[in-house]
């Protein structure tokens, strides 16, 4: 996520940091070289020139050059800075209360990610307490309203679909009229798209836009297209109205033109992004911890709410005891590994951890081998998950054709795990002395 803009951008740092005092200079040589990652990662043009004029007016002050650490005060402009860019803060939908119902219009073109996203959002808010309802109101793609009927059983979410229907604003009315009979209290809407901008789409969005009367227009972009997406959000505001963004593939987008482009270009904020392909791969778009991230800061606020949603804290003290008593088994451990897998990607969490944000390939944090773990456990009889020690060569034998491994992979998980218990072992003797732990942790030989 933003690796190339973040890795050029934290580059641009050695001019500045690690010096006891800085000239105008250093500031001229780390901000021309920022703006080339800037260009470099597709930010609009005007931007750029904004962010780079505001940046150099406020680093060229007593408050950089007289600082204590001047390097730092200049990352932190330009932390702020990032931060102003992409809206300050995060920008909350305004739906009605419990009693009425609340539309939201998805707008995009065609392979932006817009019934995806349909789905997605739907789920967030089921996940929130509210009651939501999806309409297949997109009768120009084929199979647009299949898809989403499919998406939207897979997180049982009701959608309305019409086969054989023509036009969008009927099926959009009787959407509405099941929604009210049914309590709904939110009704997300997957309009047309297109393969690009044309006006018949435009005056069929206005017409259910003003029948819709919604509380939230917003536009599902594709992040890859840089600057391209702040465009595409322009002429639909210009159009239509928006109320805000959803960009997709933030996950797969190393460059970052179109998240700083677009609140500069349209005035409408980044309210989500999809960050992969589950139900679940959708958050809340926070420009102060994007800009955290693109700096090498981290995101341990994200990750710790990640952590949150798969970790149920009953289990989470259990397991505390269980390493306490050196008592963590093999059923422990693959718990574990799935709820690893339910927080996402390896490298996406350790790219939430600070200065760790590009340093470790996906391929280096052995998803690959954990996964083969799981396999290879789920293998396994209960009581031999509990006591690994008794899992002898025949057991072995047994365990890899059941699982499709080989002797030698179940020996070396098992190998593998031995030495996990000793680790946890030690950290749970040590919990009261973090700094002893972390000592422990960085010598310690996992492999």
């Amino acid at each position: 996520m933003l690796d190339t803009l973040s890795a050029k951008v934290q580059d641009a740092f050695k001019f500045v940091t690690g010096k006891s005092a800085i000239s105008e200079k250093n500031i001229a040589d780390a901000v021309d070289a920022i703006k080339t990652a800037l260009l470099e990662a597709d930010v609009n043009l005007r931007v750029v020139r904004r962010f780079v004029n505001s940046t150099i007016e406020e680093a060229r002050g007593a408050k950089v050059l007289r600082a204590v650490d001047p390097g730092q005060q200049f990352v932190k402009i330009v932390h702020d800075k990032l931060v102003a860019y992409m809206g300050d803060t995060k920008q909350d939908l305004q739906l009605r209360g419990p009693d009425t119902i609340s539309v939201i219009l998805m707008l995009g073109l065609q392979g932006s990610g817009k019934t995806t996203s349909s789905a997605k959002l739907a789920l967030r808010l089921k996940k929130e307490g509210r009651k939501p309802a999806l309409a297949a109101c997109d009768l120009i793609r084929p199979a647009a309203a299949e898809q989403l009927a499919v998406l939207g059983a897979g997180i049982e979410v009701h959608v309305h679909r019409e086969d054989g229907a023509t036009d969008p604003l009927s099926v959009f009315k009787n959407a509405y009229l099941w929604a009210e009979k049914n309590m709904v209290d939110t009704l997300i809407v997957d309009t047309t798209g297109r393969l690009q901008i044309d006006e018949p789409m435009m005056d069929e969005l206005g017409r259910l836009k003003d029948a819709a009367k919604p509380c939230e227009c917003l536009l599902v972009a594709d992040s890859m297209t840089g600057q391209s997406a702040a465009e595409i959000a322009k002429a639909f505001d210009e159009k239509i109205g928006l109320t805000g963004v959803i960009l997709t593939k933030f996950d797969s987008d190393t460059r970052g033109g179109a998240a700083l482009s677009l609140k500069t270009v349209t005035g409408k904020p980044l309210k989500f992004v999809g960050t992969g392909e589950k139900p679940t791969d959708f958050e809340v778009f926070h420009p102060d911890r994007i800009a955290s991230r693109i700096l090498g800061m981290g995101d341990v606020v994200s990750f710790v709410e990640k952590a949150q949603e798969v970790v149920n804290q009953e289990q989470a003290l259990a397991l505390q005891q269980k390493m306490a008593k050196d008592d963590f088994t093999l059923e422990d451990y693959l718990t574990q590994i799935r709820a690893m897998k339910k927080m996402g990607s390896l490298k996406a969490m350790m790219d939430m951890m600070p200065g760790m944000a590009g340093a470790v390939r996906e391929e280096d944090l052995e998803g690959a081998e954990l996964a083969a773990h799981e396999v290879i456990i789920s293998s396994m009889t209960r009581r031999e998950r509990e006591n690994y020690l008794i899992v002898g060569p025949s057991r072995r034998s047994r365990i890899a054709k059941g699982s499709g491994t080989s002797v030698a992979e179940v020996s070396r998980l098992l190998k593998r795990f031995e030495k996990i218990r000793t680790m946890l072992k030690k950290m749970s003797k040590m919990s009261r002395n973090p700094t002893a732990a972390q000592a422990m942790m960085s010598k310690f030989n996992m492999r």
